[in-house]
């Protein structure tokens, strides 16, 4: 028998982890997860009080970087999670702008380097002071929405494969807790019994679980990691 470990198969950011970003699989595994969790990095920093253009801007010049460089810096499997790295590498990417900014100001001439083996300036103005710097936690929110968003729209498309789109349609209320109506007028939609109604909610809710591990597992670098990720997530979005 196969241990947790043993069994857990190659994700995406385990990819990157191994590849060190230097071979074609961990390149495409990195450029898959920037495109996947892009909207957390622009929502962070157009909490920083930036305009929509602006924050894009940057959102693009720092995933931009993060790809042509050739050194991973978080790519550590000490440091586990994708989120982790990415919100490391986005604060990074942050202070080295300011610096620039402020090097700019007094006229020094100095540019830093704001990824390693990057030497090009960023998009858009920067400000020196945050109208209202975000929390860790704002973006490991934000996070957490995109996950449950995939995972709906994941499932979605399941049951939209196997004809029912309709039932998915009716019950996706009791899967994000915006459910208003009583289960049974929801059973009269779908010409089901009540009790029929009870076993589709729960087996549309355990596969949507499902699929917000898988989601998750494709971020962390070992198993272990996956249960404290699942209980990170409830916790930031009942906070």
């Amino acid at each position: 028998m196969s241990t947790p470990t043993q069994s857990f198969s190659p994700t995406r950011w385990t990819l990157v982890l191994r590849a060190g970003q230097h071979d074609p699989d961990g390149r495409t595994a990195l450029a898959d997860l920037c495109e996947t969790y892009y909207q957390p990095v622009f929502r962070f920093l157009r909490a920083e009080g930036r305009t929509e253009d602006t924050a894009r801007e940057l959102t693009q010049e720092f995933f931009s970087r993060l790809l042509r460089s050739g050194n991973i810096r978080g790519a550590d499997p000490a440091l586990g999670r994708f989120r982790s790295y990415l919100l490391g590498a986005v604060k990074h990417f942050l202070q080295d702008q300011r610096d620039l900014a402020q090097s700019q100001k007094r006229g020094s001439g100095h540019i830093p380097e704001p990824l390693p083996d990057e030497s090009t300036q960023a998009t858009g103005p920067l400000p020196a002071h945050p109208i209202q710097p975000p929390s860790d936690t704002y973006f490991d929110r934000e996070w957490a929405l995109l996950i449950l968003d995939r995972a709906l729209h994941h499932l979605s498309q399941e049951m939209e494969a196997s004809g029912k789109a309709a039932t998915f349609t009716v019950l996706k209320p009791w899967l994000t807790g915006a459910a208003s109506q009583p289960q049974a007028e929801a059973a009269r939609q779908l010409n089901l019994s009540e009790g029929a109604i009870k076993v589709a909610i729960h087996r549309l809710r355990q596969r949507f679980r499902e699929i917000v591990r898988q989601e998750i597992a494709s971020t962390v670098a070992t198993p272990e990691e996956i249960d404290t990720e699942v209980r990170y997530l409830v916790e930031v979005l009942s906070s």
